[in-house]
């Protein structure tokens, strides 16, 4: 991409140079190599020396960082070239395993995805429309996302008190209609994460072929933000916006891919997208843990450090166990995906595995710090926020048990002829 500065082109070289000399030297395709150890080492170091000191920062509120602290971060990790590092310089991603390096290391700070460009919706929506939008689509709607400079939003779920689409996408109720050359769409759009100062959005829409998606550009007087929602969570820029959509007109060539295809789109995007999530509050998890360490370490009850009490000791321990759980269950995940595989069983085993131990260890965090875990003195009472909203992100828990049970019985049919 033409907007993609030389110092990402020369990590791109290196890196591809890197793991061609390790594939003829060991005669196999390396997952991981030494040059992914040092991006990764980058960003924590950027994460640890840039971003945490901005986390008091006062332009962050209930509903997310504003724009100008957004931008203000993102111009510092495009100076230490650590700016959108999953994407190289020729529109390729790293392979899920060396993104997951990345991302946990972004995820140390709530800051920290929003800073690297590596955040949700974010990141998920330049995956899709890398590999489902056409040239000119990429160009116009794909660049200001690579280089930052813009935001965007996926208008999918719709209000409950409709009965419109969440965890069941073929619920959707927003329309879609040819009308000459262009497509209008109507509807209600609920939990809209970023809506509110995106420049782009993916919106999903139902034909008399399907599902659909379409690029437009932000914001648009035909999409109406009726609020933004107060939710437990304050780390994303817009916060979650009720949308309506009022003959909204999309010129035909802004559909990305084909009418009636949205969900086989969405899959494309859904896996990847699930475990990027888990990745990224690994690293936040990961720091709420090294905050709840340091003080159960200085912190004396009881005539010796808090660490010294099994009670307290052993929340740590466990911490550890579910700590390294996620970090493995994220590496097979990824693995898997890499093969090419939509991995929809294997993501949906790893969000339910990793959201579920990454809460218990906020939870832990929280009551080894006792009065000071609750407050806003540290950043393990939003860890803990941020982390209960993960488990209802791209599927709650229970929604994926269901899925993979219908898997179950499926294999089990199958294998009684």
């Amino acid at each position: 991409m033409a907007a993609i500065s030389c110092e990402r082109r020369g990590r791109t070289q290196v890196i591809e140079s890197q793991r061609s000399a390790e594939a003829r030297s060991t005669g196999v395709s390396l997952s991981m190599s030494h040059q992914d150890d040092s991006l990764a080492a980058k960003i924590e170091a950027f994460i640890r020396t840039d971003v945490i000191p901005y986390e008091k920062d006062p332009r962050t509120g209930p509903h997310g960082p504003s724009d100008e602290l957004v931008q203000e971060l993102r111009a510092k990790a495009r100076k230490a070239g650590v700016l959108t590092p999953h994407i190289l310089a020729d529109g390729s991603h790293l392979t899920q395993r060396e993104t997951a390096k990345a991302l946990i290391k972004s995820g140390l700070s709530p800051l920290g995805p929003l800073a690297c460009n590596t955040m949700a919706p974010d990141e998920g929506n330049m995956y899709l429309l890398g590999k489902v939008g056409s040239s000119e689509q990429k160009v116009r709607f794909l660049e200001p996302l690579v280089s930052g400079k813009a935001r965007s939003a996926f208008f999918m779920t719709e209000p409950a008190d409709a009965g419109g689409a969440g965890s069941d996408p073929s619920m959707m109720q927003t329309t879609c209609r040819l009308d000459g050359n262009h497509w209008v769409i109507n509807g209600r759009k609920k939990f809209i994460t970023g809506a509110e100062g995106a420049k782009v959005g993916i919106v999903m829409a139902k034909s008399d072929d399907g599902a659909c998606m379409f690029l437009v550009d932000l914001p648009n007087p035909a999409i109406r933000t009726l609020r933004v929602l107060d939710t437990i969570d304050s780390s994303m820029p817009g916060g979650h916006a009720e949308i309506e959509i009022e003959n909204l007109r999309v010129p035909a060539d802004q559909m990305l891919g084909a009418s009636g295809d949205g969900f086989k789109y969405a899959q494309i995007r859904l896996s990847p997208a699930r475990l990027s999530h888990c990745m990224r509050w690994l690293g936040l998890a990961i720091r709420a843990n090294e905050i709840a360490t340091d003080y159960a370490c200085r912190r004396q009850a009881f005539g010796k450090p808090l660490v010294d009490h099994e009670g307290v000791g052993f929340m740590l321990a466990e911490n550890l166990i579910d700590l390294k759980q996620s970090e493995l269950m994220i590496d097979w995940c990824a693995g898997v995906l890499d093969t090419g595989s939509l991995g929809t069983s294997e993501s949906s085993m790893a969000k339910v595995a990793v959201s579920e131990a990454l809460m218990r260890v906020a939870d832990r965090c929280v009551q080894v710090m006792g009065g000071t875990g609750v407050t806003t003195e540290t950043i393990v009472e939003q860890a803990f926020r941020e982390i209960r909203a993960f488990r209802i992100y791209d599927g709650p828990t229970e929604v994926h048990k269901w899925s993979l049970a219908k898997k179950i019985k499926r294999d089990w049919k199958a294998g009684q002829h």
